[in-house]
């Protein structure tokens, strides 16, 4: 046998050494993004309907998972994405199931006032922070309605403020009842809109009158009419200013809506 074809042979030999290895790590990493996947659903409970829409999810799956990992182990990151409940959704999926806050065509109001709090002095914020975190409303989040639920969180807040009560109010009230242009019940809506129903209405019934039911219904002009409490105004914090966000909330609630679009908000962890 020639030397030539000797290096030949050897060469064809290392291409497939080289290529089964890759072949091999292929194999490996597949089995363990399977096993990372069964294992997530197992923790987070998911059940597909049949093979073809697990296969499906699955390759959505991989691909965040993969993404996540590529986001972490780059440097300089100002934070961390990491394996959450919407790991095998696509962002149009998170996005159109989740953001229920519907931008409005005229930002500017003629019922807000001017911001309050501006010369107050933030070296007496945290203390207010600490005093008004005592009995308020918790977290507040159901998907497209969550711009009612905002609504009601806040009002639920300035109430408990100015009376002592901590009143439970009717998030449904305003799903099925506000229907300005902007606000469409569990389509979305805009939460300054429904601050505007609660002044127009005269207040709002609570929780017990008219319980929430998670879909659209008929407005019950009834319970409508029933007020267990109401507010006079509210007012916008000048945008993007922290250091008036943080002298609002020292203070009192602060209804506020969040761009979620983006993949790295679905996978925020740190």
């Amino acid at each position: 046998m020639s030397s030539s074809s000797r290096s030949v042979i050897v060469a064809a030999l290392l291409v497939f050494v080289m290529c089964a290895c890759q072949v091999t790590s292929r194999t490996l990493n597949q089995e363990t993004m399977l096993q990372q996947h069964q294992q997530w659903m197992a923790q987070y409970g998911r059940v597909y309907r049949d093979d073809v829409e697990k296969e499906m999810r699955f390759k959505i799956f991989s691909n965040n998972v993969e993404y996540i990992e590529s986001f972490n182990n780059a440097r300089n990151r100002p934070y961390k994405l990491s394996v959450n409940q919407f790991a095998d959704q696509t962002n149009e999926e998170f996005k159109a199931a989740r953001n229920g806050f519907k931008v409005p065509s005229d930002l500017e109001s003629t019922r807000a006032t001017p911001f309050r709090y501006e010369k107050r002095d933030c070296n007496s914020v945290q203390h207010g922070l600490e005093e008004k975190r005592r009995g308020y409303p918790g977290q507040r989040s159901r998907s497209m309605r969550c711009w009612a639920f905002s609504t009601i969180a806040a009002t639920e807040g300035i109430i408990q403020i100015t009376t002592g009560k901590l009143i439970s109010l009717s998030e449904q009230e305003i799903v099925d009842c506000d229907k300005t242009s902007e606000d469409q019940g569990c389509e979305g809506g805009y939460m300054e809109d429904g601050f505007e129903f609660i002044i127009k209405n005269k207040g709002i019934n609570t929780e017990a009158g008219y319980p929430y039911q998670a879909a659209d219904g008929t407005c019950n002009t009834k319970e409508e009419s029933v007020h267990a409490a109401k507010i006079s105004g509210y007012e916008k914090v000048p945008a993007n200013s922290e250091k008036a966000l943080l002298q609002e909330v020292a203070n009192q609630p602060v209804s506020v809506s969040i761009d979620a679009s983006g993949a790295d908000f679905q996978f925020y962890s740190s």
